[in-house]
């Protein structure tokens, strides 16, 4: 074989291991921008979800009796995200820096009084939904929903 057949043979070979590189690092980057663009759309609903709630009860405030029933609704929908959230994070859909982020803010919440009064009328009302939010509030928001299958 000559010399320049050899050459040849080694630059194609180069040539294809940085081919995979590049293609392996782009479906990665796109993965990546994927799972921004889904985690982003989930904090928009959050915020226009906590938009709607009484400034009050974001401050920690209590609420009346009245005002808490008037946004039971918009505590609801808080919750069903919250839910929603946790079982994504089961499936592995939400990656380990953002989750540790929005489990943070589901405890700091749910500790709010007013947030606290809603979940625990919507628990009680409804006794069979947000097993995922249930389990993680019962395990003190120290456990992550990732290793609940294994």
């Amino acid at each position: 074989m000559s010399v320049l057949a050899e050459v040849v043979g080694a630059v194609a070979s180069v040539a294809t291991a940085v081919g995979v590189v590049m293609a392996w690092w782009q479906i990665r980057e796109a993965r990546q921008q994927a799972a921004s663009s889904f985690e982003d759309s989930l904090a928009h609903e959050y915020r226009e979800i906590a938009r709607r709630l009484p400034v009050a009860a974001m401050l920690g405030e209590p609420l009346s009796e009245d005002e808490l029933q008037r946004n039971l609704e918009n505590f609801f929908q808080y919750l069903h995200l919250s839910s929603s959230q946790v079982n994504l994070r089961q499936r592995g859909r939400i990656r380990t820096d953002t989750w540790d982020t929005w489990r943070g803010g589901i405890e700091s919440n749910l500790q709010l009084p007013a947030f606290c009064t809603a979940w625990e009328q919507i628990k009680q009302r409804s006794p069979s939904i947000f097993d995922g939010l249930r389990r993680l509030e019962a395990e003190a928001f120290g456990s992550d929903p990732r290793e609940w299958n294994h």
